[in-house]
C-alpha cells in the first residue's frame, strides 16, 4: 500500500479519534516516523477537527462530553475496508464527516447543559418560593403575638409600675403590667442591658414592711426577645417590685448589690 493509500484509507482519523487497538497504533506511529506526509496528515486532521468542534458550542465538561459520545458512537468501531472506486478525496473533505460527528457531539452537549440549567433553575425557584412561604407564615405569627402583647399591656385595668434605675446601673428602668383582678403580670425589659454570660435577670415582688421578696420568675432569652416583654408569675398581693442579676438558674434570694431597677406600686 502506497503512502497517499495509506493516507486515504481513513486509519488516521480512526487513529486521532482514539478508536484503533494497541497493534494498530503502534502501526500508525511506526508510519508516521517513516513518512512526514502522514505525520503531517495526523496534525491537519487534530487541527481541523478542534477547530471545526470548539467553533460551534460552548466547553462541555469531560462528564458530559463522554456521556454524549457514547451515545452516538457507543464502545467500538470498525473499520470498513474501502473499495478502490470508494476512496475519498484527499484534503479536508475525507474528514468531514468526522468533523460533521463532532459539531453535532458538542451541540448535543450544549442542548444537554441547556437542559440541565433550566431544572436547575427551576429547582431554585421551588425553593425561593418554599423559603418565601415559610417568612410569610412566620410573619403573620410574629404580628400576631405583637397583636396579642399590646392588647394584654393597654388593658385599662392594668396597674403600670416604673421601675427606675438603682445604684448599680443608674440609667436601667423597666415597667411592670400587673393586672389586679387576674393577677397576670408582665415585665418590660427593654431598658435592661444585656446580662452577663452566665447570668440571668430575676424579678421580684415585694412586701415592704418588714421586707419580703418573692420571686415570680426569670427573663430567660433576653438576647432572643428583641420585644423584651416577658410574661412572670402571677401575683396576689405587692407593694413594690425589683429586679435583680442573678447566676443562671436564679437565687432563692435577691442579692441586693445587684438590684438594677426598683418601684412603689
Amino acid at each position: 500500500m502506497s503512502t497517499q493509500e495509506y493516507i486515504e484509507s481513513g486509519i488516521l482519523e480512526l487513529y486521532v479519534y482514539g478508536k484503533l487497538n494497541d497493534s494498530e497504533i503502534e502501526e500508525v506511529v511506526k508510519m508516521a516516523k517513516q513518512h512526514t506526509e502522514i505525520q503531517a496528515e495526523i496534525v491537519e486532521i487534530e487541527n481541523a477537527i478542534v477547530y471545526l468542534s470548539g467553533s460551534v458550542a460552548p466547553r462541555l465538561s469531560g462528564k458530559n462530553y463522554e456521556a454524549i459520545k457514547q451515545q452516538i458512537f457507543g464502545d467500538t468501531t470498525k473499520v470498513v475496508e474501502l473499495k478502490p472506486q470508494e476512496k475519498p478525496k484527499s484534503g479536508i473533505s475525507q474528514y468531514l464527516g468526522w468533523a460533521a460527528a463532532i459539531v453535532f457531539l458538542v451541540g448535543g452537549g450544549y442542548l444537554f447543559q441547556q437542559v440541565e440549567g433550566k431544572k436547575d433553575a427551576i429547582a431554585n425557584i421551588e425553593k425561593e418560593k418554599g423559603k418565601l412561604q415559610q417568612a410569610v407564615v412566620d410573619l403573620e405569627l410574629k404580628n400576631k403575638a405583637n397583636e396579642e402583647t399590646l392588647a394584654l399591656l393597654r388593658d385599662p385595668k392594668n396597674t403600670v409600675v416604673p421601675l427606675a434605675g438603682q445604684e448599680v446601673s443608674p440609667t436601667s428602668y423597666a415597667k411592670v403590667y400587673w393586672n389586679q383582678e387576674t393577677q397576670t403580670v408582665y415585665i418590660d425589659g427593654a431598658g435592661l442591658p444585656e446580662p452577663p454570660e452566665g447570668y440571668v435577670y430575676q424579678v421580684w415582688a415585694l412586701k415592704l414592711n418588714p421586707l419580703t421578696p418573692l420571686s415570680i420568675g426569670l427573663l430567660d432569652d433576653f438576647k432572643g426577645d428583641n420585644k423584651r416583654i416577658f410574661a412572670v408569675d402571677n401575683v396576689v398581693e405587692a407593694e413594690a417590685f425589683g429586679i435583680t442579676l442573678e447566676p443562671s438558674g436564679g437565687s432563692a434570694s435577691p442579692t441586693l448589690e445587684q438590684l438594677y431597677t426598683l418601684g412603689k406600686v
